[in-house]
């Protein structure tokens, strides 16, 4: 009973009239993300950060933001379908039968079987989220200070499955996101640290102009780069209502993509990127014609759409009810509350219900916002698709610009904005990744205080740590998600040799 009386209210709050047009603004500019190639959820989100703290609740904040991180993978199925270019992570397997469609003149059922897939999808992982959170942070409640720390280390482990590349790289950039993270004033001393009598570092580098220049200016300096001509598919799309052939092939896919996504995002590093290579490579061998995947088979395109939708709804889960960002994605949405007075975690409920139901439930409708809006503009994405970048990175320019300066109304954001996306821009060029960084940029400052904090309630010993069964049993996780890997992959080289 309790968990329809918080539905309702929740309902009552995402239904107002200001959260439902943030909300449309939210998926319609996530949509517009995944259409074009190379923007990406992330780097959205950061160059809109500085719109967000001006909206006048956070609330209605968060809704938009959350919007265009789910939007983002509808839109993404419209490139990869059309130009054979992801427009998301996500959406790289969607290529492979979706493009093939559409050669084959059935653009029209590909379009439509991943719009009708999202929504399933995303709307079977938020009713997911509404069950699942509640039970998990009425659990978390008996977390103190000792507990928090060691949830902190824990999230730093997640570092082994957020990097795509190097493991060495990615503690390096998590090295120097901890190092900068401690910038400023420290809260038990008073003291600055590391600000060499530079006023503006005084205060700590702001989250938004760091994120926006790691994410947004850089990926502007990489675009430039690409100077290759995206091929818009041209022929007449029509039919994306899938007839019912297409649903009879597309039904079991779509189900068991739902359920693939939904526990593959919960885990850290799984988010939206892992579940459809997972869903597609069981489609394909489950099916009774195997043949088909790679020559337009319509499965290929409902069963990865499905995983990838409901993967980025199940990531808020560690995230609203834990405080642990299962993504890069998330850790910037984590950076966005912690900006706004809102500290995600187990008393989210209990502070502020209203963030977190009218969040959830909003989730419902902007999944319905997604399916009407996506349909009918499929003409206007390809017209998007087809503006040149010369003309669209001037205007993210701009908007980075505006958007930094509008927070503070200091010339130093502009600065720390510029330089960090010149280091951005290298380290990608390096092979370094960003998520990293944000990371522990983010949680940094959250695990010295919860761990000092510790240290000063057992006057100094680390027995706290192992005396509390909930500390031991996190941190036995925790060294296990570490060792793991490390394992795995001492396996694979002993296999190697003895072949």
């Amino acid at each position: 009973m309790e968990i329809i009386n918080n539905i309702l209210y929740g309902f009552s709050v995402s239904l107002q009239p200001i959260n439902l047009l943030y909300c449309l603004v939210g998926v319609f500019i996530g949509s517009l993300v995944g259409v074009l190639p190379g923007l990406g959820p992330v780097a959205s989100i950061s160059m809109l950060l500085p719109v967000a703290f001006r909206i006048p609740t956070p609330t209605s904040a968060l809704i938009m933001l959350a919007g265009i991180y789910y939007g983002a993978q509808y839109g993404g199925s419209t490139t990869s379908i059309l130009v054979n270019i992801p427009g998301e992570a996500s959406t790289i397997v969607t290529c492979i039968d979706g493009y093939q469609m559409a050669r084959q003149g059935r653009a029209g059922p590909a379009l439509g079987i991943a719009a009708f897939g999202s929504f399933i999808a995303g709307t079977l992982a938020v009713v997911g989220l509404t069950l699942m959170a509640p039970p998990l942070a009425h659990y978390a409640l008996r977390f103190g200070p000792p507990e928090y720390a060691s949830l902190m280390f824990f999230a730093f482990t997640i570092l082994n499955y957020i990097a795509r590349e190097s493991i060495v790289k990615a503690f390096m950039m998590a090295g120097l996101g901890l190092m900068l993270g401690v910038v400023g004033m420290d809260f038990m001393t008073g003291q600055h640290r590391f600000s060499y009598g530079i006023l503006a570092l005084e205060d700590g580098l702001g989250i938004v102009p760091v994120v926006m220049g790691l994410y947004g200016i850089s990926e502007v300096l990489i675009n430039i780069e690409e100077t290759a001509i995206r091929p818009v598919f041209k022929s007449k799309i029509s039919g994306l209502l899938p007839n019912r052939q297409d649903w009879k092939e597309s039904i079991g896919p779509i189900g068991r993509g739902s359920i693939i996504g939904f526990f593959f995002g919960i885990l850290p590093g799984g988010g939206p990127v892992i579940p459809p290579f997972i869903s597609y490579a069981i489609e394909k061998r489950i099916s009774k014609h195997p043949e088909r995947f790679g020559h337009g088979a319509i499965a290929g395109v409902a069963g990865p759409e499905s995983a990838n939708n409901a993967g980025v709804t199940s990531a808020f889960i560690p995230m609203l009810t834990l405080g642990i960002p299962a993504t890069a994605t998330m850790a910037v949405l984590l950076g966005a509350l912690i900006m706004l007075g809102v500290q995600p975690g187990p008393l989210l409920m209990q502070k502020a219900p209203e963030i977190f139901w009218g969040t959830v439930t909003s989730m419902y409708t902007g999944n319905v916002m997604l399916l009407v809006l996506n349909l009918p503009l499929i003409a206007l994405w390809v017209k998007v698709l087809k503006v040149p970048y010369p003309i669209l990175f001037p205007l993210i320019l701009l908007l980075c610009l505006i958007g930094v300066y509008s927070i503070h109304n200091t010339f130093i954001d502009i600065i720390i904005m510029n330089v960090f996306g010149i280091v951005g821009y290298l380290v990608k060029k390096m092979g370094y990744e960003g998520g990293p960084f944000i990371l522990a940029f983010i949680l940094g400052p959250l695990f010295e205080n919860s761990l000092r904090q510790s240290l000063m309630m057992s006057k100094g010993s680390f027995s706290i740590f192992y005396a509390r069964p909930i500390c031991l049993i996190i941190l036995i996780v925790a060294f296990a998600m570490i060792v793991s890997p490390l394992i795995l992959r001492k396996r694979v080289r002993i296999g190697d040799d003895t072949r």
